[in-house]
């Protein structure tokens, strides 16, 4: 049968080692060592040396092997299949990874319910961590003077939209809170991405409070849960964790990490590196959080930089989306030409009265083009496969999701909500339209009652081509020969084929059926077993040629 679970799921034992901590000088931990991702190195080693010791490498473009026989991806510590399997009804969609119990109300709290405990560690955004009821610990964040709403609404639009895909995400919700419902712990620190230590007190919480937007007396935050388990720092693009058993396929050749270029690409995630990222280790005694055996599972964090963020410098900010921050394909060609070819980011503009998107906009995005900050490993290797797969899941947004994810930003302005919802559509729908007319799009198989195989057109469910061209044409093969099929098409793309038995009770046979459906230059191919009229068919599996 198709594997539909990854094995990466079930608890391992690992050895476990002294690792000695202030507090507890024979401290011993099982969980895998925590990674630091430098920030300054992760970009160097991407842009620069990365790509420089590939050279000479023998490394051919290949497939992904984390893909079953239905090529699609199993659910797995990475992944789960959500909204490419199955409607998401709108309750359980905005509510992304957030369970009922990590839903807060401002409202609701009490004075001084919202213990401030931590100032910020890293990052750009100003915050502090809160623990409400002595156990429940969030980041709250705000947006930035010079960009307000933006941020805190991409995080929680973006994170929403990643964990309806299927990746783990945090907990991220905008929120409207007094002051009066936080309560400052005294000699608090923390240490800026600087490096340098400083205390966290009044004067500390009122800067950040300085920075939030406000409506009326409360200010506008984004709350992030804390997430469960052991944290062990970021999961690399590359390579595999050597102490995580289970992780044994290198991460630059797993179809989700590949397919979520596409992904990023429709939210202009160009942050989309290992620093956003976090790996945690799950024991299965839950009560010793190091200990084994247990399981990692792998996190995307902040979404913050998606819907049109900018840098300080307006060259970089145009150009995020089209080129890296160090393209050397770009240096070389502008460099033989004298820069007299236009780039597609000089034409960008920004949309007046929606300044707070920057240049985020459907008119000069190019799917296939789209680049994120700097080179990723993962993102790089993405073939069409991987590319379509993506696109396949996506196509399962109608406006309906869209509009509701955007209603998650909580914007002032009702216009911001209606033009984010427009660039999201539009952008969405270039990458169908690019994705879904080359390898099939016809997904979805299965086999009702006897011999009747059924799916579904995604190209034809999301309209890309008026009804009239989609023509259908299906032959059957098997070991008595080839003979055309009659396909029959209903509401909402779905499709249907009625197979004729080609084996006696008892037998078996082998049998292919390839569809096409006209608009797509690649074929669709089931692969079944005939069982005869009492059995009926069994789908083993299916295949998308290269056209």
């Amino acid at each position: 049968a198709p594997m539909t679970r990854d094995t990466d799921l079930d608890p391992v034992s690992v050895p476990c080692a002294r690792r000695p901590t202030e507090k507890e000088p024979e401290h011993v931990s099982c969980a895998p060592e925590p990674y630091v991702s430098p920030l300054a190195w992760d970009a160097a080693d991407n842009s620069l040396f990365r790509p420089l010791s590939k050279i000479f490498e023998v490394d051919p473009p290949r497939e992904a092997p984390n893909v079953n026989a239905f090529d699609e991806v199993p659910d797995s510590a990475w992944f789960t299949n959500r909204i490419g399997v199955r409607r998401i009804p709108a309750d359980e969609l905005v509510r992304g990874a957030c369970q009922v119990e990590d839903m807060l109300d401002p409202d609701a709290a009490g004075d001084g319910e919202y213990v401030i405990d931590q100032g910020k560690p890293n990052g750009a955004s100003p915050g502090f961590r809160v623990k409400i009821g002595g156990k429940r610990k969030y980041m709250f964040k705000t947006d930035f003077a010079k960009e307000p709403e933006r941020p805190s609404a991409a995080a929680a639009i973006g994170t929403a939209v990643y964990h309806a895909v299927g990746f783990n995400t945090s907990c991220e919700q905008v929120l409207f809170v007094e002051p009066k419902t936080f309560k400052l712990m005294p000699g608090l620190k923390f240490t800026a991405n600087d490096g340098v230590t400083r205390a966290f007190d009044e004067k500390a919480l009122q800067r950040v409070f300085g920075e939030a937007v406000k409506r009326g007396e409360r200010y506008r935050f984004q709350a992030s849960a804390w997430l469960g388990g052991y944290l062990i720092g970021p999961f690399k693009y590359e390579g595999t964790r050597s102490d995580d058993p289970n992780d044994i396929i290198p991460h630059e050749n797993r179809r989700d990490l590949r397919g979520a270029r596409l992904l990023a690409a429709w939210l202009h995630h160009f942050d989309a590196r290992e620093q956003n990222s976090m790996d945690s280790w799950f024991a299965v005694d839950r009560s010793r959080p190091e200990s084994s055996p247990g399981w990692v599972k792998h996190y995307y964090l902040d979404t913050s930089d998606c819907l049109g963020s900018e840098w300080d410098w307006d060259g970089i900010s145009r150009r995020m989306g089209d080129s890296y921050l160090l393209d050397f394909a770009d240096i070389g060609a502008d460099f033989v030409t004298l820069g007299l070819i236009e780039r597609p980011w000089e034409r960008k503009k920004r949309t007046p009265g929606m300044e707070m998107f920057g240049y985020f906009h459907w008119d000069e995005f190019d799917p296939e083009r789209w680049r994120n900050e700097y080179p990723n490993p993962a993102f790089d290797r993405a073939t069409e496969h991987d590319n379509a797969w993506m696109a396949r899941i996506l196509s399962r947004f109608d406006r309906e999701d869209v509009k509701a994810l955007v209603g998650l930003g909580r914007f002032q302005n009702p216009e911001a909500s209606e033009f984010l919802t427009e660039v999201l559509e539009q952008r969405l729908r270039k990458i169908l339209e690019r994705y879904l007319t080359r390898l099939s799009p016809i997904s979805h198989l299965r086999v009702d009652g006897s011999n009747r195989l059924c799916g579904l057109d995604l190209a034809r469910r999301r309209a890309l081509r008026p009804e009239s061209t989609f023509r259908y044409a299906a032959t059957m093969k098997s070991a008595r020969g080839a003979s055309a099929l009659s396909v029959e098409t209903g509401q909402g793309g779905d499709l249907c084929m009625t197979l004729p038995h080609v084996t006696t009770e008892g037998g078996s046979s082998y049998v292919v059926v390839t569809v096409q459906n006209g608009v797509a230059t690649g074929s669709l191919e089931a692969h079944l077993y005939d069982l005869g009229p009492g059995r009926g068919y069994t789908l083993v599996g299916l295949t998308r040629p290269d056209p």
